[in-house]
């Protein structure tokens, strides 16, 4: 008898909660009127990259002009640790997640479940592959990729040997700024090898170590991010070679070395104005209103004056 009372009282509670599908009162996100009492929660992929510091900067700084509130995490460039992350800020109760994903396909799962309780999701520099992003805010990386091609064709002639330093595989911006980048290179330059350095300027400076001995005669470096050129250019002023150095970012050590004449150039973006736009596409979506699937944020490149 026991054991069917037991029995029963586990089915209506299992029932229970099936039927409980409205998302708790502090998930339900909150629309219209003032939004000075807003939440935002912000996951970086790392901020051991001065790119990412300039893009957290600029949510910050446009937040509290705005009265809104910033939990910010760092995922340290680990997948799993970024969606454990944002299960966290869901649990604090944030009004909205503005995720720069540090693998687009592994956030899919917490966008999803963010989805599931009405939270909105706006992401920075990189998209998620799932789930329902309001927008995604960021620089045309493929244009970029493009940009630094064409630079070392106008600069080399066609047929140079180059190589290729790409980010963390699974990284929409890896995927896009390579993508741009053979567009040209595939027809009028000769990649003679391309390996991932994860967005890291140590990894970037030991890639580099071993693929200058592969390639001897090479005559230009296409990196993913500044971090992983300035890598490469100490790997190339320690073997005495010649190479042109091309990176993505335009975050101030690379800006930096352009002066001095080590970098070559670099596809600059502007972090900054990424996280501000974030932040604004956040108030809008909180107030109702319809925004770009797609934010541009401009790109220039630099080079020595």
């Amino acid at each position: 008898m026991k054991k069917t009372t037991l029995f029963l009282v586990s089915l209506m509670l299992i029932f229970m909660t099936g039927c409980s599908l409205e998302p708790p009162e502090w998930a339900k996100p909150k629309t219209g009127g003032d939004v000075k009492d807003i939440k935002i929660g912000l996951s970086i992929s790392t901020l051991n990259n001065p790119f990412f510091v300039s893009l957290k900067d600029g949510v910050v700084a446009e937040a509290a002009k705005l009265g809104m509130e910033v939990v910010v995490v760092d995922a340290q460039n680990d997948s799993a640790k970024q969606s454990n992350d944002v299960d966290d800020l869901i649990q604090k109760g944030v009004n909205v997640l503005l995720i720069n994903p540090t693998d687009s396909s592994a956030i899919s799962t917490v966008v999803q479940s963010a989805n599931s309780l009405g939270i909105p999701v706006i992401t920075l520099d990189r998209s998620a592959d799932k789930g329902d992003v309001k927008a995604l805010v960021a620089s045309d990386n493929v244009k970029g990729g493009q940009m630094a091609a064409e630079y070392m064709v106008k600069q080399l002639g066609k047929g140079a040997k180059v190589i290729e330093l790409e980010g963390v595989p699974g990284a929409s911006a890896t995927r896009e700024r390579g993508k741009g980048f053979h567009d040209i290179a595939d027809k009028e330059l000769t990649v003679v090898a391309k390996q991932a350095a994860d967005f890291d300027r140590t990894k970037g400076l030991n890639v580099m170590e071993n693929l200058l001995q592969g390639n001897p005669d090479v005559k230009a470096v296409f990196a993913h991010n500044d971090e992983m050129a300035l890598g490469a250019i100490e790997a190339i002023q320690s073997s005495g070679k010649d190479v042109m150095v091309i990176g993505f970012d335009g975050n101030d050590d690379a800006l930096k070395s352009i002066k001095e004449g080590k970098l070559t150039a670099t596809v600059a973006q502007q972090p900054e104005l990424i996280g501000q736009l974030a932040v604004q596409a956040a108030k809008d979506v909180l107030q109702g209103k319809t925004v770009e699937k797609t934010i541009p944020a401009p790109l220039k490149l630099v080079v020595k004056e």
